[in-house]
Order: structure tokens, then sequence, then C-alpha cells
């Protein structure tokens, strides 16, 4: 059993913080939040989150690949496009149930690289394109600095 700490009422008990009740929304939100939320520019031009575009992007990639691979074993199209040549990047592919599954772990991996990359090239030219446009605002505004001496 533990000690309560000197000062605590023994009638309370301290719970550990993963089990306390959340805060409400009110109380959580920072000043800056509710910038974000309410200012369409400053909306436009936050970064995108790496990590869950390279999920999101790797999973509809990997199930494009195991939806056209499965779609090709059940109906055999003739004439359809030639899918024996993802082996050529995908280790261990093949068209057949196992190869759909390695497909759709390929193509995750894959898709999660694109996205990643994608957002991370994406927020560089918008910090880039900003950090650019307040350089030239912030010299337009000072040009004149000189004069008033």
């Amino acid at each position: 059993m533990t000690r309560p700490s000197p000062g605590a009422d023994r009638d309370t008990v301290r719970r550990p913080t993963h089990l306390r009740p959340a805060t409400p929304p009110d109380e959580a939100r920072s000043p800056s939040a509710d910038r974000v939320a309410t200012d369409p520019l400053a909306f436009a031009f936050a970064p995108i989150h790496k990590a869950a575009l390279g999920v999101a992007a790797g999973m509809v990639f990997g199930a494009l690949i195991f939806i056209v691979t499965a779609f090709h074993v059940v109906l055999r199209p003739i004439g359809g496009p030639n899918l024996h040549l993802l082996a050529q990047y995908f280790y261990g592919y093949d068209v057949s149930w196992i190869g759909a599954a390695i497909g759709f772990g390929w193509g995750a991996v894959t898709g999660f690289v694109m996205g990643w990359f994608g957002a991370f090239v994406r927020n560089l030219a918008v910090s880039i394109s900003v950090f650019a446009l307040k350089t030239k605002a912030d010299l337009k505004r000072t040009a004149d600095f000189l004069d008033h001496i």
C-alpha cells in the first residue's frame, strides 16, 4: 500500500497521470491554436505532418497494389498489364495471393517514402517562400531607415 504524501488528505486517492480525466477542450487550447483555427492564411501555410501523410499514402498505395493483384488472380484478364514486372522492383512479388500480400507490404513502404518526401518538399518550399516574403517585407519597411537619422 502506498503512503500518502505529507499534507495530502488521506481520503483522496492519487491516480496515475494516464488514468486522470482529460482536460476540457476550452482549457487545453492555446491562443496559437485558436489563431491557426481561425486564420485561413495560417491554416494554408501550416506544415504538413510528414509521418501522417506517409502512412496515408502508404496505405493507399499498398491497397492499390493488393487490389490490382487480387483482380488479376481472380479474373486472369487477357491483354492486361504485365504485373510480373513489379517483381523487378518488389522482392518476392508474384501474381498470387501471397504476392498480393507482399505487394501490399512493399507498396506501403514505397507509398510511405513517397508521402513523407512529398510532405518534406512541400514544407521546405513553403518555409523558403514565407522566409523570402518576410525578408522582402522587412527590407522594404526599413529601406528608408537612414533617411530619418
